[in-house]
């Protein structure tokens, strides 16, 4: 029995799994000839080098008869996606105020100094497809007419695939070729000025000198590892004026790491780059900070060139109105994290719904009934407190649209708390609060239509207030 073809198969190898990822195979002889013809795939997906002659990646194996056309077709988007999800925690290796990440201590990724290797956005994937029809020969050269199993030699591996965290918009416009489609992610594959982080969000950001925050990138074989030497800090004061340069080298001690790899830890890297991640590690910045001095800083991955455009971070002056910023960070499009700082008016508010009950005068199990006035009547047994937060953004530009729009359809949104003092042995867990978005519609807004354009979102914390129980 001739071996099976892949007649159609996604167009590129790093595939966000949020797309339709559709394969047709077909094996005219087996469909012709032979009775009760399925056909089916073994679907192997792992961190690591995948092996398809071994089952110890295999995560299912799942069939469909022919179709009227005589080929079996998969959308194994449902199934793969299951497999990838965000990084909320640092990978072992990178620091938080130079103490290196461990399975002991662990850190959020917001608040990395320099360096995190992905622990869940990536998995390696691939496929193989093979025959089954009622009698077919199995590996040991048997046959039982009775039986539908496996067809030697009629199995075909698929190319090797990346699959990552990331979901495409009906609006990204897909390459289709010999009736295999696809989204090009070159452009945010590092190797150019033009290159792009994983974000929507504009060139031009904003953030509080305290605000902690993460870029990632994708790294692929296609790139010399060893020449991408760094990330670069430019700071530059309110003139324009070039206060210094920093770089944070690409290496095993700052989180990363030295050679290119095919383990799936390895092709989506963050890096730590807002102001609070720059308090954590350099003195530099910190006194920038102290004094006032930097009003905006130029990131960009470079070595013997520039390998990615460059995000411009501007530094909020301090709020004289007394407002309290509150700072969002939430999952973009491409399975990673954008931030906003809400600068203007917040309102906190507190809701509570508690279960209540009724209470005896008086005391029943002592030696004497007394008349206690504190005892008696309807009393709250546990009180369940919900605290709810609106918050207004400064004046924006149309192009903050975008990533206001990925706030409101993302499924995970947290408050981010910025840099501080850390009490002796801290657990971290002040920084990382998480909270639901609550607003459930949003209105585009244009300058031409609104002239000035500011936008109000609410959220409530997830975690209700704890109170005692009686």
């Amino acid at each position: 029995m001739a071996n099976s073809i892949i007649e159609q198969a996604p167009l590129y190898g790093f595939l966000p799994v949020g797309q339709e990822i559709i394969y047709v195979v077909s094996n005219a002889t087996a469909v012709a000839t032979e009775t009760k013809v399925k056909f089916g795939v073994e679907v192997h997906i792992s961190s690591n080098v995948i092996n398809v002659a071994t089952t110890t990646d295999v995560i299912g194996t799942f069939k469909t008869t022919p179709n009227n056309a005589g080929v079996g077709i998969f959308d194994l988007r449902n199934i793969i996606e299951n497999y990838v999800k965000s990084d909320n925690m640092a990978y072992d290796g990178s620091e938080y105020k130079g103490t290196t990440t461990s399975s002991d201590d662990r850190h959020p990724i917001h608040i990395i100094d320099k360096f995190s290797q992905n622990r869940n956005v990536v998995r390696n994937m691939q496929l193989q497809f093979f025959v089954e029809y009622l009698g077919a020969t199995d590996v040991a050269g048997n046959q039982d007419d009775n039986v539908v199993r496996r067809a030697v030699g009629t199995s075909v591996n698929s190319d090797p695939y990346v699959i990552f965290n990331g979901y495409l918009n009906y609006t990204d416009v897909l390459t289709i070729q010999n009736s295999n489609f696809g989204y090009d992610l070159t452009d945010f594959k590092i190797g150019s000025s033009s290159r792009k982080f994983l974000t929507n969000a504009p060139n031009t950001l904003y953030a509080n000198g305290s605000d902690y925050g993460t870029l990632s990138f994708i790294v692929e074989n296609s790139i010399t590892y060893t020449l991408l030497n760094n990330i670069t800090f430019d700071y530059y004061d309110s003139s324009g004026s070039l206060l210094s340069t920093e770089t944070v080298t690409t290496d095993v001690a700052n989180g990363a790491y030295t050679l290119w790899g095919a383990s799936s830890i390895k092709q989506i890297l963050h890096v730590g780059c807002y102001p609070g991640n720059r308090q954590n590690t350099s003195a530099t910045f910190r006194g920038y900070i102290t004094a006032g001095s930097v009003a905006y800083y130029d990131v960009y991955l470079d070595g013997v060139a520039q390998y990615t455009e460059k995000k411009r971070i501007y530094v909020n002056c301090p709020n004289q109105k007394g407002y309290e910023s509150i700072r969002l960070t939430w999952l973009n499009q491409w399975g990673v994290w954008d931030y906003y700082t809400f600068t203007q008016k917040s309102i906190r508010s507190t809701s509570t719904q508690g279960s209540t009950y009724n209470q005896l005068e008086g005391t029943w199990n002592e030696g004497k009934y007394r008349i206690d006035s504190y005892k008696g009547g309807k009393k709250a047994f546990r009180v369940n407190a919900t605290e709810r937060i609106t918050m207004n953004t400064d004046f924006v530009t149309e192009a903050d649209s975008v990533v206001f729009e990925e706030l409101i359809n993302s499924p995970e949104v947290y408050m981010l708390k910025g840099y501080q003092t850390d009490i002796t042995d801290s657990a971290l867990n002040q920084y990382v609060i998480p909270v639901r978005l609550t607003t459930s519609s949003f209105t585009k807004k244009t300058i031409a239509n609104d002239k000035l354009m500011q936008y109000t979102f609410e959220v409530e914390k997830s975690k209700t207030l704890r109170t005692q129980s009686i």
